[in-house]
């Protein structure tokens, strides 16, 4: 059970480097993801590294919120929305 579910954590992170758009923007390139990876790994570890998880964190957490409401607003039905017959 241990292995299903270190699978489903390792796909669900894939997930969002695919949803924060870091595939298309490094062209499918893992070598440049690999070494961005490295480098927030590096700025995490230093000396402001706890303001940036807050930073970070905060961002990521307001994103997803977002993300939410837009969701639920896209699964309700328009009020004073119109028939194809303007009716």
């Amino acid at each position: 059970m241990a292995r299903r579910e270190r699978t489903k954590h390792l796909i669900e992170l894939g997930g969002l480097v695919q949803k924060a758009g870091l595939v298309a923007l490094a062209d499918d390139d893992r070598a440049l993801l690999y070494g961005a990876f490295l480098d927030i790994a590096a700025r995490l570890q230093g000396e402001d590294g706890v303001q940036l998880k807050l930073l970070l964190r905060r961002r990521g957490a307001r994103t997803f919120a977002t993300e939410a409401e837009d969701a639920a607003r896209a699964k309700l039905p328009s009020a004073g929305r119109r028939g194809a017959d303007g009716s």
